[in-house]
This record gives structure tokens, sequence and C-alpha cells, in this order.
């Protein structure tokens, strides 16, 4: 007897429905076939035990399994439920009737229960999407399967609840989750506040204008001084995520695996703060099995890379292209993978190798090491962060200060107002915010005066700044006027976006 059941495998951060064919004939044997790797050649062990443990066994017959398409390999284990369920149901161990109405996955475990899953959300829009009437999952997974409505989401803890089911001796409710309520309820819940930090106002600002533009940012400080403190806070003042945001960071996480089992849905920017020793793969993605690295992770939030210059030199130089094109493509010779990658970079360093400013007594580094630590970010790399700020340290008069710093609410308030100004100039085109224009609508909509445009042909002149680095100075000085709600740039928003090119200036060899 012949047997349809339906899986599903990612490809991506988007879901690919599989067809998983069973007969059963007379004969001995089990074939499986359809491109399976060796955790699916496994599965047959795995599900002889977990059936054996619950009352029944595998048939005495020759079993053909096909995942079909067959020319697209299938990985993981994922696929032991659907196998298992297709092989009951093509002997007539169960009732068969209604499998082909639900998308089934799941791990199973030699006594039959289910191992969570990665990548629940994408396969649970793809089952809506192709009219399925449900998926049956690990209870694990459902509260973020539930996130995707019109699709009965069954969660089961073990192989017996799901053979109960088809024959009709148990009814598992579906798993029903509010996602606006619980968006609603968490979406400004920030572990971190601006009013915690001390002092360091002008690097409060630079990342006020950053935020409110979507801009690069690196801050440039002695140890100490708040980098990191400062970096960790940049989420709090963003605009929160739409739901439409929400569900394609979701999306990400869950392929990754990232997701807990109590969480359905992220409803603050992501945050990700890689180690210095990180691979060139774990950051951009790829691998064997390709899966998002951490700048896709970094969709909608922050990457934060502290101390910047530790990062191995290949490692920085593969986030050029992310950087410009927000997407990462993975291509290898069947098949090419694409991840989005809109991210804010947050880069912190320090000024030499000893940690301090050229002026500064503690300093103990020569001119010439300064010069190699500073020449491990390429020019290239430094000219795609728009803004770069030093950080002096923080003074004791600062430090035992009693009063409170502005908060992030109203630095949100100013930053989601700004923000609100580009989406209407923006509406009729592709892209956001001012970091992302292209030079057509820099010419556009950062037209200067006579007085701004000589103090910028004065600063291209006297630190020798790029073509990209005039394009910088201009999307930096348009969000500045954008948070004055100014609707010509005017020459103190150049001088300011001017100030933020610290790396540009020859003071490190002081």
């Amino acid at each position: 007897m012949l047997t349809k059941i339906y899986g599903s495998t990612i490809h991506g951060v988007s879901a690919i429905t599989i067809t998983i064919e069973v007969n059963v004939d007379q004969g001995v044997g089990y074939h499986l076939v359809g491109l399976p790797d060796n955790a699916i050649k496994e599965s047959s062990y795995r599900i002889s035990a977990a059936l054996k443990n619950v009352g029944y066994k595998l048939p005495g017959k020759k079993i053909t399994i096909n995942m079909a398409p067959a020319d697209l390999r299938k990985e993981g284990s994922a696929y032991d439920l659907s196998i298992a369920i297709g092989i009951l149901a093509a002997s007539g161990m169960i009732n068969g009737e209604n499998v082909s109405n639900y998308i089934i996955m799941g791990e199973l475990s030699l006594d039959g229960g289910l191992q969570p899953l990665r990548g629940v959300l994408p396969i649970a829009i793809k089952a809506r999407e192709e009219g399925f009437k449900g998926i049956i999952l690990p209870i694990q997974n459902t509260q973020e399967a539930a996130i995707v409505d019109n699709l009965d989401v069954l969660g089961v803890e073990n192989i017996k609840d799901v053979i109960d089911f088809f024959n009709g001796e148990k009814n598992i409710e579906p798993t029903i989750v509010d996602t606006r309520k619980q968006f609603n309820e968490k979406v400004t819940n920030f572990p971190f506040d601006f009013s915690e930090v001390k002092g360091q106002e002008m690097a409060k600002r630079a990342i006020e204008v950053a935020a409110a533009g979507g801009h690069n940012i690196i801050l440039i400080g002695p140890p100490g001084s708040g980098k990191t403190m400062l970096a960790k806070r940049v989420p709090s003042i963003l605009p929160p995520l739409t739901l439409r945001e929400a569900l394609e960071t979701t999306k990400i996480h869950s392929v990754a695996g990232k997701m807990g089992a109590e969480t359905s849905l992220m409803t603050i920017r992501p945050f990700r703060s890689p180690h210095h020793t990180i691979s060139d793969v774990a950051l951009v993605g790829g691998g064997t099995n390709p899966q998002p690295g951490e700048i896709s992770l970094a969709h909608n939030g922050v990457l934060f890379l502290d101390e910047m210059p530790e990062f191995k030199r290949s490692v920085l130089e593969v986030m050029r292209q992310p950087l410009e094109d927000r997407e990462v493509t993975i291509s290898r010779a069947r098949f090419t993978v694409n991840y989005p990658a809109s991210f804010m970079l947050v880069a912190s360093m320090n000024p030499s190798p000893s940690g301090y400013f050229p002026d500064d007594p503690n300093n103990t580094s020569s001119v010439a090491e300064m010069q190699r630590y500073m020449n491990k970010l390429s020019g290239p790399l430094l000219d795609r962060i728009d803004i770069h700020v030093e950080i002096p340290k923080v003074e004791f008069e600062q430090l035992s200060d009693k009063r409170k710093g502005e908060l992030s609410e109203a630095i949100r308030e100013r930053v989601m107002n700004a923000r609100e100004i580009q989406s209407k100039r923006f509406e009729t085109e592709s892209i956001n915010y001012n970091a992302q224009m292209p030079p057509k609508l820099i010419e556009k909509h950062c037209q200067l005066d006579e007085t701004s445009q000589n103090l910028i042909k004065l600063a291209m002149a006297k630190l020798n700044l790029s073509a990209r680095a005039f394009d910088r100075i201009l999307k930096v000085s348009r969000t500045i006027a954008d948070l004055e709600a100014s609707e010509n740039i005017q020459s103190h928003h150049i001088s300011e976006a001017i100030q933020y090119r610290s790396l540009d200036r020859e003071f490190w060899n002081a």
C-alpha cells in the first residue's frame, strides 16, 4: 500500500515542502531514497526502537521510502516522525485517511518522545501558503509555530499521541497565540537604559544620530571609558520593531535554532556581539549545510564588534559586501542561498595597542606600533562606517554625579520623529532611512548652500577624504538636519558630520 506524508526542509530562510512516499509491499527490506543524509538514513533505528516502546513495530515487509523532490538534498533528523507515521499508515496499522492534511515533523527519541526542531516558523508559513489544514510537531515548538494564523498547530510529546490522534482516540487542541498582544506587551522591554551612562555626552549624541539614520558607528576610546556600556544600550533608542520586521527577524533566529521553547516572537531588536576569534563563516554564514551567520542574526538590529582591530582581517573584509548590499549570498555548485543582513554596525576600539590616546601619559605605544595597529582596519572598511567618534576617559566628577542621565525613552522619541521624516521622504523608494541612500537620492535630498559647499570642500582637502567618505558626510548631515526637523542641510549640520570622521584625521601619530 502506498501512502504520502508531507514534511518540510529549510532553504535559506524559507521552507520547501517535501513529499515522503512510503510503499509497503511483499518481501523484506528497508530502502530509503531521495538524497537523504546520514542522519535520515539512521532514522530506521530510532523509528524501530520508538515504535517498539509504544507498543507497535515495523512491519516485516519490503518498505520503500522516497523523499521528493529527489534531486534536493535532505538533511537532519526532523523526518523521523514523518517516516514513522508514513510506515504505520502504509501498513494499515493506523488510519491514514487524514495524514496528508498535515505537515508532520519531529525527531524521535528511542522511547517515542520528540525532540524540538529548528526552522519551525518558515515551515508553518509554508504550510499555510500551500493550504495544509495544520502542522504536527514537538510541543516545545508550538509557541513559535502558532504565530501563523489560519493553521492548526498541534503539539505532541510522544509518537503515541500522533497515532491516537489519527485513529480518533485522542483529540489534540491547537495552540493559539495572540501575536499582536504578545508583541505590544514586550516591544519596549529593554534591559539597559542610557540614563545609567555617566558623562560621554558627545558619544551619546553621535549614537543618537547613528540610530536616527541607521548609520554604522565606531567608538574609539581607552579602556573603561564606557564603549561597551554605550553599545549595549543602542537597541533601547532604536524605533520599535514593526510586526513585519519581528516576523522577519524571528524567521532567521528560528532557522538558526536560536529560539527558546517559551519564546514565540522576537519583540525587541537583536543585539549580537561575537567574540573576536570568530571565523569568516560564523560571521557571514555558510558552511557545508548553510546556516545564517552573526550578521544575519543581527538583521533589523545591532551587530557589535568589540575591539574591532582584534578580529582577523579576513573576517572584517568579508563584511564589506553585506554592509553595502544588506544581504549575504552563499553560493554553492548546485544552489545559492540569500540571507538578509540589514543591520546597524556598532564597533569599538582602543586608540593604540596600549589602549590610550597619543597625548595620554599612560600611552606607551610608539608611532610605528600605533600605525601597525591602525592598519588592521582597511580604508575601504572604515569608509563604510559613517560615524567615528572619540570617547575620552570618564572623570571622577562625572562618575560621582548622582543625577540620572536622559532616559532612552526620550532619545528614542527624537529618533522615531527623524525616522518618520525619512519614511515620508522615501515612501516611493525601496529604502527606509538615510544610511541606505544611493548616489541618485543623495544628490536629490542633500542639496548644499554655498557656505556648506565651501566647508566640505575644505574638509575634503584637509582630510584627504574619499568619494565614499564624502557621501557618508552628506548622509549623516541629512540625518542631523532631520533630528532638528530642518528641511535643508545647513552649515552647522555639515560641521557636526565632519566631526564624526575622526579616523580620517592624522592625529594618531602626534
